[in-house]
């Protein structure tokens, strides 16, 4: 149902006036009465339709809707709305004002209306000034808005304004649930004071269905790394299954080696938002307006504001308030809608496989002296099995160096897992008995010396037959008796 404040001013007033001399319409009067009818309508009093007021008009104004609106036989409603003023060009404006105003805006996108008001008069002078409001009127009607001074002046960021200005936006939802996510870091408005005294902003990272407007996963961190935001994704991924695609910005986190190869691993799309263009993950920017209008709102009487009792709070409002809370933008509750269907999500691995896809491959030189590889400053010890690989092809996290795993390069099977150097306990002397490398196709040492190879076997004979002296002169005093 349409409100009153909802109808254009026009539609208001029209009303109004109708509702004024709607009587004189529906019982016409007779001869001579219509002066004193109109008389007793002007000195009644009525609600304005902007402030709601009592307000009262004259005799001559109320005979002139009434006139209007006879006259106007189909539409008395239309006859008496305001006519609408031109816009462009020929309102009220002259070339020469046309000409400096554009000129000026484009030479100054950045200024504000009245100050382009303000050097009009400089430009113009008295006689061809245009009205303030003749100009607010004609920049608005041609789309000459303010535009902001962005935040970062490099190439990227002025090609990311030219394609704002110069392309389409439009509002997007995927038709199944699970089939996109969205992520983002939220600067927190409030500081947390540390054990060792420093006062850290903390990161909220929030995973977000796209159609049914669930939060898959959020939590609140005291960095923005890609070792916070894997371990976040994560839980999402065991508590929601595996999406089909996920959509973050180009955050170092989001684009991390780490990240980009887990979700390859786990058959996941991850979709970037163009650079400098939140405007494009803008269902996570709106809930963020909701994190902080309602949770940090209530929590800002809490003097010692703690990480653990930042995610109380914020689990604590969305699963009792925001998931059963109506959603003007979906018509229900996001809980309803992600309930409803229909889901194309995937069922999530295990633990232990959702941390090993999320790391990078490496490629080292084995050390021939001693076995070993180096990983980031820490040397490990590659298995005496594997001693004939000159290059060997690991798999890590880089926060994790416990778990570090040797892998087929072929195959991107997991071998062996690396342990790093333990120089103490190598010094007790012991050593063990080297591998074989390959023990089923490994043969019994031989009983005697082999002797001189082959080839040179041949090249003596060669040399001998040729019948030349030898090319040197030996020593009497180092010949063998």
């Amino acid at each position: 149902m349409t409100e009153l404040h909802d109808l254009p001013l026009r539609d208001r007033w029209a009303r109004l006036r109708f509702a004024v001399v709607g009587p004189l319409l529906a019982a016409p009067p007779e001869a001579g009465q219509l002066r004193e009818l109109i008389t007793a309508l002007a000195a009644k009093r009525w609600r304005h339709p902007v402030t709601g007021d009592d307000v009262q008009f004259g005799r001559s104004t109320v005979e002139r809707w009434f006139y209007r609106a006879r006259k106007a036989a189909h539409d008395p409603v239309g006859s008496l709305r305001d006519s609408k003023r031109p816009s462009g060009a020929g309102a009220g404006l002259s070339i020469l004002a046309v000409q400096a105003i554009r000129e000026q805006y484009r030479e100054h996108p950045g200024w504000t209306c009245q100050l382009h008001f303000d050097n009009l008069k400089v430009t113009l002078g008295p006689a061809n000034l245009p009205s303030y409001t003749t100009v607010r009127r004609y920049l608005r009607a041609q789309g000459l808005f303010r535009e902001r001074r962005p935040r970062h002046t490099s190439t990227g960021a002025m090609l990311a304004r030219d394609r704002l200005e110069k392309l389409e936006v439009r509002s997007f939802e995927v038709e199944h649930v699970n089939a996109l996510w969205h992520l983002d870091f939220h600067h927190g408005s409030r500081k947390l004071l540390t054990y060792d005294g420093q006062w850290i902003t903390p990161m909220l990272l929030c995973v977000l269905d796209d159609r049914s407007r669930v939060v898959c996963h959020a939590q609140w961190f005291l960095d923005e790394t890609a070792r916070s935001l894997i371990h976040g994704l994560s839980q999402a991924f065991q508590r929601r299954g595996l999406p089909r695609a996920l959509m973050t910005d180009n955050g170092s986190a989001m684009l991390a080696e780490e990240t980009t190869a887990g979700l390859l691993e786990l058959g996941v799309l991850h979709q970037t938002t163009l650079p400098y263009s939140p405007y494009q993950n803008a269902k996570q920017e709106t809930f963020w307006a909701r994190i902080e209008g309602r949770v940090m709102a209530m929590l800002e009487g809490e003097p010692s504001l703690s990480l653990e009792l930042l995610n109380q709070a914020t689990h604590a409002w969305i699963e009792r308030e925001y998931h059963h809370a109506h959603h003007s933008e979906i018509g229900g509750t996001p809980l309803k809608r992600y309930l409803a269907g229909p889901d194309v999500r995937r069922e999530c691995p295990a633990s232990d496989a959702l941390r090993a896809a999320f790391r990078i491959g490496v490629t080292r030189a084995q050390r021939r002296s001693d076995g070993t590889v180096s990983l980031d400053g820490t040397r490990f010890e590659i298995p005496s099995a594997y001693r004939h690989l000159q290059r060997v092809h690991l798999r890590y996290a880089r926060w994790d160096l416990s778990r570090v795993d040797l892998v087929d390069a072929d195959s991107d099977a997991v071998l062996c897992p690396l342990r790093p150097l333990d120089k103490a306990a190598n010094a007790d002397g012991q050593r063990r008995r080297l591998d074989a490398v390959n023990a089923i196709n490994a043969e019994p040492p031989p009983v005697s010396a082999p002797g001189i190879a082959p080839l040179l076997r041949q090249l003596l004979a060669e040399h001998a037959a040729t019948g030349l002296p030898p090319a040197w002169i030996p020593a009497d005093w180092q010949e063998q008796a």
